[in-house]
């Protein structure tokens, strides 16, 4: 059974309604923030090491040995989340040669380009 044409426009607007705040949730705590994947490698080397000296403590019951493996294993699963800030670098000259649409480009986010680009394609 088809809608109608009221119901269509309804469902579209909660369709776009949807998008719009999903992009938002979605984009919201980005910011200059990323993943370093050495971190998390260093890191899930560091928790590996802190289980083995855990395991070692426990097993020989040298209760410092399990503290500090512990300890370790909390240091790498700190250093494994903790995320780095991104810099971005302008290249000389770019800054004044390009303005408006391309500082616009460059500045915005993926999901928001995505956005601009949905909203485009709607439109036509």
């Amino acid at each position: 059974m088809p809608l109608s044409e009221q119901e269509q426009r309804l469902l579209d607007e909660m369709e776009r309604q949807l998008l719009q705040n999903d992009a938002d949730v979605v984009s919201a705590p980005s910011g200059n923030h990323a993943l370093n994947y050495r971190n998390i490698t260093i890191g899930a080397l560091l928790v590996l090491a802190g289980l083995g000296a855990l395991v070692v403590g426990v097993a020989t019951q040298l209760i410092i040995v399990g503290i500090l493996g512990f300890v370790v294993m909390l240091a790498g699963v700190v250093l494994a989340i903790k995320p780095t800030r991104v810099e971005h670098v302008v290249p000389r000259g770019s800054a004044s040669a390009s303005s408006g649409a391309n500082a616009k480009a460059n500045s915005a986010s993926f999901m928001d380009r995505m956005n601009d680009r949905w909203d485009r394609r709607n439109e036509h």
